[in-house]
């Protein structure tokens, strides 16, 4: 039998992106595209957090938190860019992540904590918004090593 330390590393399967938007700037629409060039120095090219902080070079929220904050919040789906995350990913449960490494084409990312919602959301999201994202907000990761993320990537938790 597995111990439960092993266990932190059993993934059923590879997660996949989604979806990919970058801030140009700070409180301005969310940018969708289908690629974005990732550097260990600079974080995201072309998003507004480019550089300043090491530990939120990327954000990313879970594909199937999306459908419990649009029922906690009342609509029948939320658009990501209103959330404000980089990265949707599905298959992974990211908060299962903290410290673990994932690869995503040749970037490898340190997930580094949890991404907790800001007071954007009540007005994305409406009176509650934030509280909805609450538990919901997804994680923040570091670049360790840069390239090309696109839609369609498959995402592989690496654990050793």
């Amino acid at each position: 039998m597995d111990t439960i330390k092993e266990l932190f590393n059993v993934f059923p399967q590879p997660g996949k992106v989604d979806w990919i938007g970058i801030r140009p700037q700070r409180k301005k629409a969310v940018e969708v595209v289908t690629s974005v060039e990732a550097d260990e120095k600079k974080g995201l090219v072309g998003d507004h957090y480019s550089g300043q902080s090491g530990n939120r070079h990327v954000t990313l929220i879970q594909a199937e938190h999306l459908p419990a904050v649009a029922s906690l919040t009342g609509r029948d789906e939320v658009d990501p860019s209103l959330v404000r995350r980089n990265i949707v990913i599905s298959g992974l449960n990211l908060l299962a992540l903290k410290d673990l490494k994932l690869q995503i084409g040749d970037v490898i990312l340190q997930i580094t904590g949890q991404c907790h919602p800001c007071s954007q959301m009540e007005t994305a999201l409406g009176p509650g918004g934030y509280n909805a994202m609450r538990g919901h907000g997804g994680m923040t990761a570091k670049v360790l090593q840069g390239g090309t993320i696109n839609v369609g990537d498959t995402v592989t938790v690496l654990t050793s």
